[in-house]
Order: C-alpha cells, then structure tokens, then sequence
C-alpha cells in the first residue's frame, strides 16, 4: 500500500514536461488515497519531487481546473469527493458503483405514490392511462448528497416498490427480489444542465458546478418498463468509454429530443 501512495521520481529525460508528469502521479495517488481530505502544500510538494514551486503550481493548476482539488486564496488545498464513474455501452447502477469505490451509499425517499402521467407514457410508447410507480429520491455518497433522481415504472410490475425500504439498496435490486423483475436492457442520453436554486441547495452545489441529466429508459425482454431522471452533481460524475481495435464506440450526438418521443424507435 506504501508503495501505491508514495511519491514516484519524475524523469527530467523525458519529453513529457515535469508539471505533465507531477499531475499524473499526484492524480495517481489521489485515487489510491494517499492525502486524505487535506492536500500537502507547494514547499512540501517541491521538496518531495525535487522539482520547482513552478513546476509544483502548475501541476495544481491543472488538477484545480480538472476540478480535483479545490482551493482559493487565503484557504487550504482540499482534495474534493472523488468522482463516480460511469462506462458507456453497459447497463449501469450508480447504487453498485458508489458500494464498489467503498462509498456508503444511501437514499433520501423524497416521494413515492402510484399516478398517471401522458408524457412519460408517450416516451415509453405505452396507453396515456397506464398506471405508474413514482419514486423521487436524494441519493448521497459517503454522507455528500450525489444526485436527484425520479423514476417512472409500470405500477403492474413495480407495486411492491411503494412499500419497500430503498433507504441503503437500489431500485432494481428490490424490484427483482419482490417481483422477480430485472430491468438488463435500455437507452440513455447525457447531457450537461444548469441546476435550479432548489436543486443546487438540495445537492450542495458551489457556485459555478453544473449538472449531468442522465434520461433513460429501461426495457425488460425489450419492452420499456421504466422511464427515469436523474440528476447528478457534475463535480463527482463523470463517464467514460473504453475501445479497442476491433471494437470501436459509438457516441452519438443528439437533438435535444427526450427519448422516447418525435424520434421514438431511432437509434441516438
């Protein structure tokens, strides 16, 4: 473990600039934990890597505007929440990631009743008299509020979830463990918002962090059983894509149409 959080000799022979070099292993080491919630300072820093307090600065520069660290002038350098993560071209649960980074993770049940809704039965293609289960909740991470989401499901399938407790699980766990149901497949669409005055006290925003909307749709033997909203804080989320030679990604960009409606059975 010493050796994972421990300071790396940067390598004057390489083309890649000190400042490039300290950035990476400083990040290196920030994901293994090595500095808890206060991070070193510059004197100490140039001292560690034999580097300049220039070198030093403008590495800190970098993670600042990455938005790892945080500070300003007159306060400390803290080392801000680290980032969910979420990969692109699988079915993702921000409950299981949060548990895997070793993060506590719990929900704040803010609503939850049965209701009709038009549009979300137009975005799922089903009649305007469908019944639904509604759940809104807070989702925290490690005691720091993550994200706001609200969920529509088919009341015909997720009825139990109105009296389940979703304090420290997720709502596809329980939907299975009660009904037998697993929602496997869907669609997403992800895009940057500018949060509300309400949303932002809710998620304890600074001045200046947007918000990621993540829309989806989920499908169980590919029919849509659930339409969901969910926003999460744009300082602690982020998403990642993987590829290879032989199996390349596909990101599309969209139009700003909900999934579900004017373009419904389309592929963005």
């Amino acid at each position: 473990m010493a050796e994972q959080t421990s300071a790396r000799p940067l390598d004057r022979n390489l083309p890649l600039p000190l400042w490039a070099q300290l950035y990476e292993d400083l990040v290196r080491r920030l994901e293994a934990r090595a500095f808890g919630e206060v991070f070193p300072g510059e004197h100490q820093l140039a001292n560690e890597y034999d580097v300049s307090r220039q070198t030093v600065r403008e590495a800190l520069r970098r993670l600042r505007q990455a938005g790892i660290l945080s500070s300003g002038r007159g306060r400390r350098t803290d080392v801000r929440a680290a980032r969910i993560e979420q990969p692109l071209g699988a079915l993702y649960s921000l409950f299981a990631e949060v548990q895997a980074r070793g993060m506590r993770q719990r929900s704040e049940v803010i609503a939850r009743r049965s209701c009709r809704d038009s549009t979300v039965a137009d975005r799922l293609g089903v009649d305007v008299d469908t019944e639904f289960v509604y759940l809104e909740r807070l989702r925290y991470a490690d005691e720091q509020p993550l994200a706001l989401d609200r969920a529509w499901l088919l009341a015909s399938l997720a009825r139990p979830l109105l009296e389940a407790d979703l304090r420290e699980t997720g709502v596809y766990a329980e939907l299975a463990r009660f009904s037998g149901v697993r929602i496997a497949e869907g669609q997403e669409r992800i895009y940057a918002v500018a949060p509300t005055t309400i949303q932002r006290r809710r998620l304890g925003l600074g001045r200046g962090a947007a918000l990621l909307a993540i829309e989806r749709i989920g499908r169980v033997h590919g029919d849509p059983v659930e339409w969901r909203e969910t926003l999460v804080r744009g300082d602690r989320f982020s998403v990642v894509a993987t590829w290879t030679p032989h199996t390349p990604y596909h990101m599309a960009v969209g139009d700003g149409t909900p999934l579900g409606s004017a373009r419904r059975g389309s592929a963005g």
